[in-house]
């Protein structure tokens, strides 16, 4: 019977001498069943060489374990770093996932949406900005967003306000005559949780009558581009405050490997007047040829904690109560201050 291409429930009870009904019972509530005959039947179907049809088991069950991901852009380490963790729990919770880059396109991502529910998904945890959470609310499915826009769904954000204040904190302590924040957009929208990091390092500066200024520009997704507005402001800053110790917090580790970059290039060494912390704690701060201070984002926690809210979602809409709504949960997660050699 091994040679058999396709081994049904009728050959695997055939084998073990116990019912289709038990059988069945083995794969969708194991639970019910002795320990003993879950060995006898996880063994049966080691000897009978059984291969599980998947596709076929979702249509029966109407569950595909399937979660879906939404990444506003692939340039970003923090979303890279985020998502290798979110794969990572699959031996935890068993749920597989089907990624998608929306690159900040709404249209695209709207398509992509159709797609993953196309899919069966069960979920959908979406780190992307695009698409407000009052639209996502209304899917089909439960929605957990990361470091985004969540009035109406459940997420899972840094303090980031904590993580601003900290950051001007470790400059000011490292007795810089200026603080100064470079971010993105020229008018943060106040309701993504990385508009935080400015309130809290102008509450630190405000505070502490710290001299300070802020940057807002229009950062695009792609390394010229950020390279292009970093020479800029570094112009600006070095004009502006030539003989002071500068201590500048950028909003990304991507924009300030970018800035030790181009002083390294342009002074042959990290200047002592330049104090430099970023923020996420992604890859690209610990493999910068002079590793960067950063605000570490707990990306571990984050995906365990988005993976544990999605399936709490998830168990409600196969329950009973499946047509009760669920008021947004938001999940906090503490920064960490992480010193290297751009503040030592």
């Amino acid at each position: 019977m091994a040679d058999k291409t396709n081994i049904t429930f009728d050959d695997i009870a055939k084998y073990t001498g116990f019912s289709k009904t038990t059988i069945s019972r083995y794969f969708n509530r194991p639970a019910s069943l002795t320990d003993r005959n879950r060995k006898i039947i996880a063994d049966a179907l080691e000897q009978l060489g059984y291969r599980e049809n998947k596709v076929a088991r979702i249509l029966a069950r109407g569950q595909s374990d399937l979660i879906g991901v939404m990444l506003p852009d692939l340039y970003h380490h923090f979303y890279l770093d985020v998502l290798s963790r979110l794969l990572a729990t699959y031996q935890e919770f068993g749920y597989k996932f089907i990624v998608f880059n929306g690159n900040q396109n709404e249209s695209v991502e709207r398509q992509v949406i159709d797609e993953l529910l196309a899919y069966k998904i069960e979920g959908l945890i979406v780190l992307s900005h695009t698409i407000p959470s009052i639209e996502l609310a209304k899917l089909p499915v439960p929605v957990v967003g990361i470091e985004r826009e969540d009035l109406y769904i459940h997420s899972i954000s840094t303090d980031n306000e904590k993580g601003g204040y900290e950051a001007a904190q470790l400059l000011d302590s490292r007795g810089c005559d200026v603080l100064l924040h470079v971010t993105s957009k020229e008018t943060p929208n106040i309701h993504i949780p990385s508009h935080r990091r400015i309130t809290g390092f102008l509450k630190y500066c405000s505070e502490h009558g710290s001299a300070h200024r802020e940057y807002f520009m229009n950062f695009p997704h792609n390394y010229d581009g950020i390279e292009k507005h970093i020479k800029s402001v570094l112009a600006g800053i070095a004009r502006d405050f030539p003989t002071q110790k500068k201590g500048i917090f950028l909003s990304s580790d991507n924009y300030a490997a970018v800035l030790v970059n181009q002083l390294v290039r342009q002074y042959g060494r990290l200047p002592d007047d330049y104090l430099i912390v970023g923020f996420d704690n992604s890859s690209v701060s610990r493999e910068s040829v002079i590793p960067i201070s950063t605000i570490g984002q707990q990306t571990e926690v984050m995906a365990r904690e988005a993976v544990l809210l999605l399936r709490d979602e998830v168990r409600k809409m196969r329950s009973a109560d499946a047509g009760s709504a669920s008021e947004p949960v938001h999940r906090i997660i503490e920064p960490v201050v992480i010193e290297r050699a751009t503040t030592r």
